[in-house]
């Protein structure tokens, strides 16, 4: 179990950009896969993307391809997702999440840790 708190959440102009942020705390972050998801109101939660612990492996759902980019920074027990060309679809709060294997499926169900959510905006 990891403990992650998200942050850089906000209001934004369609066409903007932001940087979401997700720290962790504990020893074993380095191992575990991280992911984004994010909930719009009335909406299931959906994925949005995911890294291994190396980094080396990403995914993306298909609507942010092109236009979000996770990272991680292991020393810093801190995941990234950089946000550009925002729509005001993708307004939505989103969430850090983490389980101990990278995997193929990225089903909200098979993470155990979760941050409490970070509102995104975006205005057209």
């Amino acid at each position: 179990q990891v403990q992650l708190v998200e942050s850089g959440g906000g209001l934004v102009q369609a066409g903007g950009s932001l940087r979401l942020s997700c720290a962790a705390s504990g020893r074993t972050f380095s191992s575990y896969a991280m992911a984004w998801f994010r909930q719009a109101p009335g909406k299931e939660r959906e994925f949005v993307a995911a890294i291994s612990w190396s980094g080396l492996s990403t995914s993306y759902t298909d609507s942010v391809k092109g236009r979000f980019t996770i990272s991680r920074d292991n020393a810093k027990n801190t995941v990234y997702l950089q946000m550009n060309s925002l729509k005001p679809e993708d307004t939505a709060v989103y969430y850090c999440a983490s389980r101990p294997y990278y995997g193929q499926c990225f089903l909200p169900s098979s993470f155990a840790s979760w941050g409490q959510g970070t509102q995104v905006t975006v205005s057209s």
